[in-house]
């Protein structure tokens, strides 16, 4: 009997060190390494419209390419927002290039209309000796509506292509790298306009593709939304001037009528 007892103590001590050892390995063990995830900057680009790859505005996205190749990227505007598009190409040694080099950069809406630029360089020729390029597009604002025949930016995705469009036949394929990043800001009530947009121009979703309507591509379907969702005009600070406005007018039209009532008390009628 007693032999029983200290063979089950015994068992019980040993289970008990196992398990403590057990958890020692496993706490000084290496967690995983969290995964890239949707928030993590994209390292590439895609060589057409469909085949974009989605960034998020103010993400830095960046790219491996060679000098000849088309690279897009589609990020969200919404409306009532001014985007600015910079991008930077780190170009090959000097010792490996034959002549200048232009890049030029491109941004279209959700129908592939190009955009103009209302400043920055969208196009710059770099000398043979210069390291890199710069590029810069400024949008104009994006509209909750417009007319059909004009070609103003509505609510959607916007595609960046970046490419060379100029340089030597011994230069292409030569690599390089390339940066983009869209920078996205409220540009205000001083800048908004009535009406509203159905939906947002986002292919796929609301406009016909030409090549393969039935499966449009995840990367573009990806960049379709803002994170807190399309606005369309419903929210403006020109509400807050107007209602402003409302009730300064409201004010002064009581101020004036008390200034310019008489005192109140009936005329002197004679008897």
């Amino acid at each position: 009997m007693r032999t029983t007892h200290v063979l089950t103590g015994a068992l019980l001590a040993a289970t008990t060190v196992l398990g403590t050892a057990s958890g020692a390995v496993a706490d000084t063990s290496p967690s995983p390494s969290p995964s890239a995830g949707a928030d993590a900057a994209p390292t590439e680009a895609g060589t057409s419209f469909r085949t974009a790859t989605a960034v998020k505005p103010g993400q830095l996205a960046t790219a491996g390419a060679s000098t000849g190749d088309y690279l897009y990227w589609v990020f969200p505007a919404d409306a009532g927002q001014d985007a600015t598009v910079t991008a930077k190409v780190a170009l090959p040694e000097s010792a490996q290039r034959h002549g200048a080099q232009t890049w030029r950069l491109d941004v279209y809406d959700g129908l592939r209309r190009r955009q103009a630029c209302t400043y920055g360089s969208s196009a710059a020729t770099a000398a043979k000796e210069v390291a890199e390029v710069a590029l810069t597009c400024h949008l104009r604002t994006v509209r909750s509506w417009a007319e059909q025949s004009s070609n103003d930016p509505l609510p959607g995705s916007y595609y960046v292509r970046l490419t060379v469009t100029s340089l030597a036949d011994d230069d292409l394929g030569l690599p390089v790298r390339a940066e983009m990043r869209a920078a996205v800001v409220n540009a205000g009530g001083a800048k908004a306009v009535g009406g509203a947009l159905t939906a947002p121009l986002v292919p796929g979703a609301t406009t016909p593709e030409t090549e393969d309507a039935q499966n449009p591509p995840k990367q573009a379907s990806a960049a379709a939304a803002p994170e807190d969702g399309w606005a369309s005009g419903n929210w403006s600070s020109r509400w807050l001037w107007t209602a402003g406005g409302a009730v300064l007018a409201a004010l002064a039209g009581v101020a004036g009528y008390r200034m310019t009532r008489g005192s109140g008390r009936p005329p002197h009628v004679p008897r």
